[in-house]
C-alpha cells in the first residue's frame, strides 16, 4: 500500500485542474537521455522505487491534440542519486511542445504560466525545457532572461545528470491570457508592467484627448494575409483617418522581432483586429487604451469573450466588439444566403470544433461595412475622451 508521503506526492502532481503541475522539494536528479526525474527516497522517506507517476509537464492537459505534441517524464524515488552536474538554484521543467508557434498560446499557455510560476524566485531559478524550440526560445529571450539569471538547460540533448535542491515541473495556469488573483498575489497589471520593463516601453497610459489638441489618437489595424483578413483594409484606413485617427497597419509575423511588435503596439491607443492569434499583443498597449475585437460570422461569441473580451477588461482595457453581418463574410460568396453555413452555424458547431475552425477561421475574411463599423470608432474617440 502507497505511504502517506507517496500519495501526497501523487497528488501534488494532479492539484492543478487544467495543467500538470508538480512541486517536488528535496534533493532531485534529472536525466534528459531517459526523461525520468528522481528524488532521494531517504529524505521524503519514501521507499525507493514507490513513486511511479508520468507527467506531460504542460497545461492544456486534457486537450489530446496539445499532449500528443508533449513528452512525458516520469517521476520515481530512488535510494541516492547520482549527480553530475549540482545546481545550487531551484529548477522549473516545462515543455516547449503543445501549441507553442501560435501567438495566442504563446502567451497564453506558456508566457504568462511561467511568469505566475517563476516570478516567486526573482530571478534564482533555472529554466529546464524538454520538447525545445529554438525559435521559441529566441523569440521569447528577453522574458526568459528577465525571469531567470540562468542559462536554458535544453534537457533533452543532455547527456550528463542534473541535480537540484527542488523542481517545479509544468506550469501554473489560471485562465486563458490571464491570472486569477484569487490564486496569486500577481496580476495582469503586474504582468504588464514587466512587459514595459523587459522592452523599455515608453507608454504607461493611452491618449486622453483634449490634454493636447495637436496630438491624434493611434489607432493600429492588425492585418493577416491568410485567413479573417480585411478585403477593404485601405477603405477602412480612410473612413478611420477621415475620422481624426493616425492609422498603423501591422501584420505580425515570424520574422517580426516581438520587441519591435511590442514598442508599435505600446505606442497605439486603439488596436483593432478580426478575432485571431494577432490580437493578443493587447498585453503591450498602454493602460486604457481600446481594443475593438471584429468578430466573423459562425456564432463563436463563447470562444470571442473567453480568448480576448475578458483578458481585455482584466489588462485594464476598454474593450469593443463589432459583430459582422453575413453580407460582410466571404463565405457569402460561397454558400447562398439560406445555407446552414450561413443561416445556422450552430448546426456546424454541433459537428465539432474542427469544423468550426475549418469553415468559420481557416477559410473566412472579411469585408468591413465602412458606414456600419463607423460608429465603433466613433464610441473609441468618445472614450478616449474620457
Amino acid at each position: 500500500e502507497e505511504s502517506t508521503s507517496a500519495k501526497s506526492i501523487f497528488n501534488a502532481c494532479d492539484c492543478e485542474p487544467i495543467s500538470n503541475y508538480c512541486e517536488i522539494n528535496g534533493d532531485v536528479a534529472v536525466q534528459g537521455n531517459s526523461s525520468t526525474i528522481s528524488m532521494v527516497s531517504l529524505r521524503t522517506g519514501i521507499p525507493a522505487g514507490e513513486i511511479s507517476w508520468t507527467v506531460k509537464p504542460y497545461v492544456q492537459k486534457e486537450n489530446a491534440a496539445a499532449m500528443d505534441l508533449v513528452k512525458s517524464w516520469a517521476v520515481t524515488s530512488m535510494e541516492f542519486l547520482h549527480c553530475d552536474l549540482i545546481q545550487t538554484v531551484p529548477a522549473i521543467l516545462f515543455s516547449l511542445g503543445g501549441f507553442s508557434g501560435n501567438h495566442f498560446h504563446d502567451f497564453s499557455d506558456l508566457v504568462i504560466p511561467l511568469y505566475i510560476t517563476s516570478r516567486q524566485f526573482n530571478g534564482e531559478v533555472q529554466f529546464v525545457v524538454t520538447d525545445n524550440r529554438h525559435w521559441w526560445i529566441s523569440k521569447f529571450r528577453g522574458i526568459l532572461a528577465k525571469l531567470s539569471r540562468y542559462n536554458i538547460v535544453d534537457i533533452d540533448q543532455e547527456r550528463k545528470t542534473h541535480c537540484y535542491p527542488s523542481m517545479i515541473v509544468g506550469l501554473k495556469y489560471h485562465h486563458e491570457l490571464g491570472i486569477d488573483q484569487s490564486k496569486s498575489q500577481l496580476s495582469m497589471k503586474d504582468f504588464r508592467q514587466f512587459l514595459r520593463s523587459t522592452y523599455s516601453l515608453k507608454r504607461a497610459k493611452a491618449i486622453k484627448i483634449g490634454d493636447d489638441a495637436r496630438k491624434m489618437p493611434r489607432l493600429l489595424i492588425i492585418t493577416r494575409r491568410k485567413s479573417r483578413s480585411f478585403t477593404n483594409i485601405d477603405k477602412i484606413t480612410r473612413m478611420a483617418s477621415s475620422l481624426g485617427y493616425n492609422v498603423v497597419t501591422m501584420e505580425p509575423n515570424i520574422s517580426t522581432s516581438l520587441g519591435s511588435v511590442a514598442e508599435t503596439v505600446n505606442s497605439c491607443d486603439v488596436l483593432m483586429g478580426i478575432h485571431g492569434a494577432g490580437l493578443t499583443n493587447m498585453v503591450f498597449l498602454p493602460d486604457n487604451a481600446i481594443v475593438i475585437q471584429i468578430v466573423p460570422l459562425g456564432s463563436i461569441d463563447e470562444l470571442a469573450k473567453q480568448d480576448f473580451e475578458q483578458p481585455a477588461m482584466d489588462m485594464e482595457l476598454r474593450y469593443l466588439e463589432y459583430k459582422i453581418k453575413a453580407k460582410e463574410s466571404s463565405l457569402i460568396s460561397k454558400y447562398k444566403a439560406d445555407h446552414l453555413i450561413i443561416k445556422d452555424p450552430l448546426s456546424v458547431h454541433k459537428q465539432g470544433w474542427d469544423a468550426v475552425r475549418s469553415v468559420y477561421l481557416d477559410k473566412q475574411n472579411v469585408k468591413l461595412d465602412v458606414k456600419r463599423f463607423r460608429p465603433t470608432l466613433l464610441k473609441a474617440l468618445q472614450l478616449l475622451h474620457q
